[in-house]
């Protein structure tokens, strides 16, 4: 049976989400042979010299889109942001006789708390669970500890579709931010935490390969004390070669900080661009008179994930269904929530927004004929 044919530009999937088209035609060439090299990228060696000046440039590539310096180190590892849910408390928790500061505020960051409490004793600033996790916390509603070894929360909620504006917690507690689903979206004052991380399935590249940013005094002593694969001083000597890394993935996250640096204009010029394709989205619903219900509060959306409803289950099904006849992909909401969501990661134009848009809109004045 053959598939639905599907435009990978109306690709609003949560994750892994679309990537920008002139990296994908650099990937297609360089699955043939890397110019440069003249084999296939799923063919070269992890310890040949060229992956070893990839990953030089990646690190470079990431620390000058965030402004930052040689004191911070950049690694590409693997398990996800799920295995950094338990490779923070092992380094930095365990065995402390004070509890780390952590938010719940979506379903990302409640799978981080079980991890954490495996390791040492947590405290649980504030939760949006009883809410439905529909907003975000006020400053006023968060008591930090200044003794907390760390405080940990999610910049971005991709299920539900909450996004901080603002950095949280303390200057004399090391923030840890899992940054996985607007990591390179836009500024994000990075010299201000200690450990930021990101699985890269959703705007940096595809599976397979997380983002560590660590500053080095953070980690200080705790060296040697994990297996060397979960621990941060071996991947920080190996250069993130420690064992045989995911190559093809890694080399796409370079395309497309090349992508970001050479053709977008760096962070802030990408912020600007995503904030206009969410303005668009949210225009449709806030002018649909209630016909398109979005699940958060305004003052917390997301420029990334957009979650929504169209009222009932029923209705939900009726419109993903014209969606995808439409030719637009992956608009059905994470498992966890239903409903509906859309991604507006950077590799979405903002002509594949206007198309949904204008879907949308037509969608809703024939509903009500």
């Amino acid at each position: 049976m053959n598939a639905p044919q599907r435009d990978n530009r109306l690709n609003f999937s949560g994750g892994p989400g679309v990537l920008p088209e002139p990296v994908l035609d650099q990937l297609q060439e360089s699955i043939r042979a890397v110019p440069e090299v003249g084999l296939s990228v799923l063919g070269i060696s992890h310890r040949s010299d060229w992956f070893a000046q990839v990953v030089r440039e990646l690190e470079d590539n990431v620390r000058q889109l965030l402004g930052l310096g040689e004191n911070y180190r950049v690694l590409f590892l693997q398990g996800g942001a799920t295995q950094q849910f338990s490779m923070v408390p092992m380094t930095w928790l365990r065995g402390s006789p004070v509890a780390a500061d952590y938010l719940h505020t979506g379903y990302w960051s409640g799978k981080s708390l079980p991890e954490a409490r495996r390791e040492g004793p947590v405290n649980l600033l504030w939760s949006g669970a009883d809410e439905g996790f529909r907003r975000l916390p006020e400053d006023g509603e968060l008591a930090y500890n200044p003794a907390a070894p760390y405080f940990h929360y999610v910049s971005n909620e991709t299920v539900e579709g909450l996004q901080f504006r603002r950095v949280l917690g303390l200057e004399a507690v090391p923030r840890v931010c899992d940054m996985s689903s607007d990591f390179l979206s836009r500024p994000c004052e990075a010299e201000r935490f200690a450990l930021i991380y990101a699985h890269a399935q959703k705007n940096i590249g595809p599976a397979g390969v997380t983002v560590v940013v660590l500053r080095e005094d953070f980690l200080g002593d705790r060296a040697g004390t994990l297996p060397p694969f979960l621990d941060y001083r071996a991947q920080i000597d190996a250069h993130s070669i420690y064992n045989t890394p995911p190559v093809f993935a890694i080399y796409a996250v370079l395309l497309v900080t090349r992508w970001l640096k050479d053709t977008v204009g760096g962070l802030a010029a990408m912020d600007a661009l995503n904030r206009d394709k969410a303005g668009l989205f949210y225009g449709v619903l806030d002018d649909s008179d209630g016909f398109y219900r979005g699940h958060v509060r305004p003052e917390d959306r997301s420029l990334m994930n957009v979650a929504f409803t169209l009222g009932s289950p029923e209705q939900d099904r009726a419109f993903l269904a014209a969606a995808e006849a439409a030719g637009f992909s992956g608009l059905g909401g994470h498992r966890s929530l239903g409903g509906l969501r859309a991604s507006l990661y950077n590799g979405l134009t903002r002509e594949a927004v206007a198309r949904l848009v204008q879907f949308m809109t037509d969608y809703r004045q024939r509903a009500r004929a």
